[in-house]
């Protein structure tokens, strides 16, 4: 098939790219300035550079192809992440970018369309599993990955497929998986929320493969991650990455208060189920947690 892909050079989507064409894929990805455009290359793919606002340019670009896969972000890495200002283009990427190139994509013939979300989306659900029907929570964090989700669906009809993934926490080669090893090795808190609460990770590389596999997905809502662990399993695996004894510690209680609503998505109980998706594709994470951590760690001399 011909498959395009927006984010195609970010970290998810250059492990995606580099699975499509593995899997025979003719892809074409966006890439802005000339060191991305030869990094596509070097991953047996097609390269264009075009703006995800310009509706125009998009239908140009998406023309002949056979899958859209969006998996353009901007997510803030570190304390950044907790300032709401820092997710004024992620917004509007998920918002705007995703409707522009939803009806790019039914306007050229496309037949399917892939959008990337998260499973912050949903609401606290303390010890018990989350599904594709659990509660959702618009918090301002991430309510637009709400919209992009609602945007990819509207593609949807009885000729053509639209397929949202629900990604746990990312982790491994990626900015905000450094940014956690760093801060644990220096001894300072990086943890929210309960130690007896969840956290559904998922490795860039098990996520990668889940949009392959979303290729023969039926149209749907579909949630993606690793076996669930508790909080105080991941602050273990944490510090053994980062090559220190002990757990990596969490946020004080006081700090907590005083970063208020900002640090209520972060500090969710997701025990994500992944059940649906395996079902619809076969699809499982093969990624075993502490393995997952393997392509960050760092030597420190």
């Amino acid at each position: 098939m011909r498959v395009f892909v927006a984010g195609a050079t970010g970290v998810l989507g250059t492990a995606a790219v580099r699975r499509l064409v593995s899997s025979g894929h003719e892809v074409t990805g966006i890439a802005r300035g000339s060191d991305k455009r030869r990094a596509l290359h070097t991953l047996g793919a097609n390269a264009v550079e075009v703006d995800l606002f310009d509706a125009n340019a998009m239908r140009a670009a998406i023309e002949g192809h056979d899958v859209v896969c969006n998996l353009a972000t901007h997510i803030p890495t570190g304390t950044a992440f907790m300032r709401r200002s820092s997710w004024r283009e992620n917004d509007r990427i998920r918002s705007e970018g995703s409707a522009v190139l939803a009806k790019a994509a039914a306007d050229c013939g496309a037949l399917r369309l892939i959008q990337e979300s998260v499973a912050y989306v949903y609401a606290d659900a303390g010890q018990e599993w989350i599904t594709e029907q659990s509660p959702l929570d618009h918090h301002p964090m991430i309510r637009s990955s709400i919209t992009a989700g609602e945007n990819a669906m509207g593609f949807a009809d009885q000729y053509r497929f639209a397929v949202v993934l629900r990604f746990g926490a990312f982790y491994g080669d990626d900015a905000l998986t450094h940014w956690q090893l760093d801060r644990v090795r220096k001894g300072k808190p990086v943890l929210l929320g309960d130690p007896e609460g969840y956290v559904s990770p998922i490795t860039i590389e098990d996520a990668a493969g889940a949009v392959v596999a979303a290729l023969a997905a039926p149209t749907g809502v579909y949630n993606v991650a690793a076996q669930p662990v508790h909080r105080s399993e991941w602050a273990r695996a944490l510090a053994t990455a980062a090559g220190v004894d002990g757990s990596a510690r969490f946020v004080s209680g006081l700090t907590r208060a005083f970063l208020g609503s900002k640090a209520e998505v972060n500090a969710r109980s997701l025990r994500i189920s992944s059940d649906a998706f395996h079902a619809a594709t076969g699809w499982r994470a093969r990624t075993e947690l502490a393995e997952g951590f393997a392509p960050a760690v760092k030597v420190v001399h």
